[in-house]
């Protein structure tokens, strides 16, 4: 993903982060070009964790000489930056050099925990680069993992496929995800073992910075009060509040009329401007959910700058909620408490999952 312009926040990987490194990113936009994703590529269960070799002791620099027949020539974008410690949903793409999509590798997360920086040793002269040294010595820390990514498809019913221009790039098809449970606050190397037919590389990923975001809402808190732009507020014209070809419809009810009477899935994606490749499918796949639950609960889809427009910051709702990326999607019960808050990619199996429960609460 590619993180926020103005309100960009901290340097993750999310649909507003680095995802536009090549993997699952955003993408939908204006325009009239290829329908994208394709549905045909299916969801694949997360291989045993027998399947990857186990640290047996060794450092992340011992393991990766030792598993890895090479550093792969492959694009792996992390797309989540908000990490707790406990267990995270870890979502990432993974694409070749020149930009295709690669949705049939098995991939496991490893990390190695960063020394902690000494803060008089980091502000004495001389001695700035001691940050990025932390995160060097983190390769001769121990390893953990394997943690084994399933793959997740972005793909839906083509009545709800959205358009893509044709200089844009292709909309992401599948997204990998791993649980990764992390310790503690803290930084954590993340590095990835990628198997692709007989050869097995790996890829050093960017740092976790667990514990870094404390304001973004998280399950069992209140939701943020804002107000969200609906169709009739705009007279219609649905550019105003969308940037996806076509518009989509999840637009007919205020967030703040809804907030404590009924179940809400809000969705903060921007189809068009996103610097990923997943905006566009995340908000296809609330498209099709609400044609299931749309009687059941609320959908909000919400744009991220104000006028549909990169150089005027981001919107105040995105701002309330403390997003440093995107997409993020909050299910938010009728006692207006957050359900569940889902960073980067998902596809119509984990929307269900979602949807459901807050419902049923």
């Amino acid at each position: 993903m590619a993180r926020m312009r103005a309100a960009r926040l901290a340097p993750a990987c999310a649909c507003l982060l680095a995802l536009a490194a090549g993997a699952a990113g955003c993408g939908g936009g204006s325009g009239g070009g290829e329908t994208k994703p394709s549905a045909t590529v299916p969801s694949s269960p997360a291989p045993a964790k027998s399947a990857f070799p186990a640290p047996e002791g060794r450092t992340l620099r011992k393991f990766i000489q030792d598993e890895a027949e090479a550093h792969t020539g492959l694009i792996v974008g992390p797309a989540a930056s908000v990490f707790y410690p406990g267990k995270n949903r870890y979502p990432f793409g993974l694409t070749e050099r020149e930009g295709r999509q690669v949705d049939d590798a098995e991939v496991a997360i490893y990390y190695a925990e960063v020394p902690p920086v000494d803060e008089g040793a980091q502000s004495a002269p001389g001695n700035k680069g001691q940050v990025p040294k932390a995160q060097t010595e983190a390769l001769d820390q121990p390893v953990v993992g394997p943690f084994p990514a399933k793959i997740e498809s972005l793909g839906t019913e083509p009545a709800f496929r959205s358009q893509a221009p044709a200089e844009a790039p292709e909309m992401a098809r599948v997204v990998y995800s791993a649980e990764v449970p992390f310790p503690h606050n803290g930084q954590f190397r993340m590095a990835a073992l990628i198997r692709v037919g007989d050869e097995t590389t790996s890829a050093l990923l960017s740092t976790a910075n667990v514990g870094e975001y404390t304001l973004v809402p998280r399950a069992g808190e209140a939701a943020p009060k804002i107000e969200t732009p609906t169709a009739e507020e705009v007279g219609g014209d649905l550019s105003k509040i969308t940037t996806r070809m076509p518009p989509d419809t999840q637009n007919e009810v205020d967030y703040a009329e809804a907030l404590g009477k009924e179940p809400i899935l809000l969705l903060f994606a921007t189809p068009k401007f996103c610097q990923s490749r997943v905006c566009g499918p995340v908000v296809d796949v609330a498209e099709q959910a609400k044609q299931e639950y749309g009687d059941k609960a609320a959908f909000i889809h919400m744009e991220i700058f104000n006028d549909n427009d990169p150089e005027l910051w981001v919107r105040p709702q995105v701002r309330k909620f403390h997003l440093p990326t995107e997409p993020w999607l909050f299910a938010i019960n009728r006692e207006g408490v957050v359900s569940t808050a889902l960073e980067g990619a998902f596809g119509l199996e984990l929307m269900d999952e979602v949807a459901e429960k807050v419902i049923a609460e």
